[in-house]
């Protein structure tokens, strides 16, 4: 654990701190300063014009917004089951869940395309949702379970003597003191959500069914790109979920601290 209490301790800290930002910041400064190349915010009023800006942002929503409640709901009851219930086998059943965190989306593609193709779900929403949702949740449920695990089992067993069944722990005991935890979850969801572009890509068949990390394709051409115009597009893309981090940050942090903690 650092000691900040003396001025030397904070000033050390903070010139670590900032050192090990930089290379982060790097990046992202050549992104937005090179975004704003030759025409400037014209650059932006470009993207901003592209036709079905609106409907882009709108298809995202709809991807990272049922993402979230479906994934919401599955790695509470998970994490709640994996911690709270008397299961057989289901620390069996756990670690099957986390060897699927092994498996990148991109050797999923053609199983994933030929059930899509079977249920009929091709060229719709739910095409892209339940894949990201399924890749999303083993991560969810191996933080949230922490979380869980640190709520006293003296709730729960109380609650179960006053005659709640299963489901009323969950809905009136867990969920409520889980809202950190949830925090968390929206934030990592909905940022690695937002900013899916293979699953959209290959199931969203449907041009009027794009999302925005698709923007930039509209700046390239043949021969050469528009890069400063790509960089803008990529600069509006992400500021979604940079001001939902940034609004959600202490609660985030929070969250994170303690589903890290059993």
């Amino acid at each position: 654990m650092f000691e900040t209490r003396t001025l030397r301790s904070r000033l050390t800290l903070q010139i670590l701190v900032t050192i090990a930002v930089i290379p982060f910041l790097i990046p992202l400064y050549a992104m937005v300063s090179r975004s704003f190349s030759g025409a400037g915010w014209g650059n932006y009023t470009a993207v901003l014009s592209v036709p079905g800006f609106a409907r882009f942002f709108m298809n995202s929503a709809i991807v990272a917004g049922g993402s979230m409640v479906i994934i919401y709901l599955a790695t509470l009851m998970a994490a709640f089951g994996f911690s709270k219930l008397h299961v057989r086998n289901k620390e069996v059943y756990f670690w099957m869940m986390m060897v699927a965190l092994t498996l990148p989306e991109v050797v999923l593609i053609a199983p994933l395309y030929a059930t899509a193709v079977n249920l009929g779900l091709l060229g719709t929403f739910w095409s892209v949702i339940l894949p990201i949702a399924a890749l999303q949740i083993p991560f969810t449920v191996l933080i949230a379970r922490g979380f869980v695990d640190g709520i006293p089992d003296s709730l729960f067993e109380a609650a179960r003597l006053d005659g709640a069944n299963t489901w009323r722990m969950f809905w009136h005991i867990l969920v409520p003191l889980a809202r950190p935890i949830a925090v968390a979850l929206v934030v990592l969801v909905l940022i690695h959500a937002w900013n899916a572009y293979l699953l959209p890509k290959v199931f969203l068949i449907d041009e009027g069914m794009g999302v925005v990390t698709m923007l930039p394709e509209f700046f390239r051409r043949q021969y050469n790109d528009d890069t400063p115009k790509i960089l803008a597009a990529a600069v509006v893309t992400a500021l979604p979920t940079i001001i939902a981090y940034i609004s959600l940050q202490k609660h985030f942090e929070r969250g994170m601290a303690a589903g890290a903690i059993k």
